[in-house]
C-alpha cells in the first residue's frame, strides 16, 4: 500500500463523526492492518470509573474497518465479538487490527486492544462484507 492509498484511506475515515467526535484517530495503516488510538479523558469514563466499553468497542471497529477497507473496495462490519479482560481509566489506548482472511466478499479480522504498558485490556473479533458495485475509497 503506498503512502497516496494510505492518506485516502485516513481521509475518507474522517468522515466517521462518531469515532472522530470521541477523539478516536487511525494512526498506522497498511494492507490487511491498522492501528487506532485514543487518549482517555473523563468523558469517556463509566460510572465506576473506567473506559466505558462502548468506546473499546469503537476503537476497535474503526481499526477493523481501516484495515479490511485497505484494499480499495468499501467493507462494512457484519458480525463482531469483543471480551473485556481488563480496565483502564488514564493514559493513550490502541487498537491493532490484523486481517486474518482476506475473502473478496467476507473478510475476518481480530483486533487486540492495549493500554500503554501493552497490557490487554479487550479482543474484539469481527467479519465484514465487501460492498460490490461501490466506488472504490482509495
Amino acid at each position: 500500500m503506498n503512502q497516496t492509498d494510505k492518506k485516502a484511506l485516513k481521509d475518507f475515515f474522517q468522515h466517521d463523526e462518531f469515532a472522530r467526535q470521541n477523539g478516536i484517530e487511525i494512526v498506522e495503516i497498511d494492507e490487511g492492518y491498522a492501528r487506532t488510538q485514543v487518549r482517555i479523558e473523563p468523558r469517556h469514563l463509566n460510572a465506576g470509573g473506567f473506559v466505558q466499553g462502548g468506546l473499546l468497542f469503537t476503537l476497535a471497529d474503526l481499526a477493523f474497518a481501516a484495515a479490511t477497507n485497505s484494499h480499495g473496495t468499501l467493507t462494512v462490519t457484519s458480525t463482531a465479538n469483543i471480551t473485556f479482560v481488563r480496565g483502564a481509566s488514564k493514559g493513550i489506548i490502541s487498537a491493532q487490527a490484523q486481517e486474518l482472511v482476506n475473502h473478496h466478499h467476507l473478510p475476518f479480522c481480530e483486533v487486540r486492544v492495549t493500554d500503554e504498558a501493552g497490557n490487554l485490556l479487550a479482543i474484539f473479533t469481527a467479519s465484514g462484507y465487501r460492498k460490490e458495485g461501490i466506488p472504490s475509497i482509495s
